[in-house]
């Protein structure tokens, strides 16, 4: 059986406090459900992005120079995109490769069929969750999509990870959403269950046009 490809078009080495505890690697994925209005890597969404497809022993054979770095300060790989989940069975399959010595994370919206959903998160030991806002319209207005479905692996992610290892980011974004809108959604995520939540305000370059960069 062919191994797993992951469509990578960046991976960034030495990361600190950005991508969860320790030192780690961003192996970021070409390929995303949503279109949000500002986006943070839109080259993520786009066709002409270049992209190496690497299996996971390949990717492995990439990141193992800083091993050392991960397992003394707690960092490892980190799949982001674009909507890595979109490639769940290369993630199970990495974990095989790196074995458990290395902490496995993702940032995702979530926003993805429930079977990727769980084949992901019996790899991952945290995720990190663009959540945008709880609101149907309001995620709708912003992304193109429903959240019916990023909720619901919301909730898949607590109950097989724990809450400990789930970080809920939850964002004010300029002409979408109100201070009400995030306050409702953080309520609504810690009737859920969600312990870490991470709130913040978008920042919008050159008045609004072109990505977002959180702070």
């Amino acid at each position: 059986m062919n191994a797993p490809l992951y469509p990578l078009f960046a991976l960034s080495r030495h990361r600190l406090g950005s991508d969860g505890a320790g030192v780690t690697t961003l192996a970021a994925a070409r390929g995303c459900p949503l279109r949000c209005k500002y986006c943070l890597n839109p080259q993520a969404l786009r066709e002409e992005t270049p992209v190496r497809l690497v299996a996971p022993a390949q990717l492995y054979a990439m990141t193992r120079v800083d091993g050392l770095y991960f397992q003394a300060t707690g960092g490892g790989v980190t799949f982001g995109g674009g909507e890595p989940l979109l490639y769940a069975p290369f993630i199970a399959a990495f974990r095989e490769q790196c074995g458990p010595a290395w902490r496995l994370r993702a940032e995702t919206s979530l926003n993805v069929p429930e079977e990727l959903a769980r084949t992901a998160l019996s790899a991952l030991d945290e995720v990190i969750v663009d959540i945008k806002d709880s609101d149907p319209a309001v995620y709708r207005a912003y992304t193109g999509g429903d959240n019916a479905r990023a909720l619901s692996n919301l909730r898949l992610a607590l109950a097989m990870l724990g809450a400990e290892r789930v970080l809920a980011r939850v964002p004010s974004i300029p002409g979408f959403n109100t201070e009400k809108d995030v306050e409702n959604t953080v309520a609504a995520l810690r009737g859920m269950g969600v312990r870490r939540l991470n709130v913040f305000t978008y920042r919008l370059p050159d008045g609004g046009k072109g990505a977002i960069i959180p702070p």
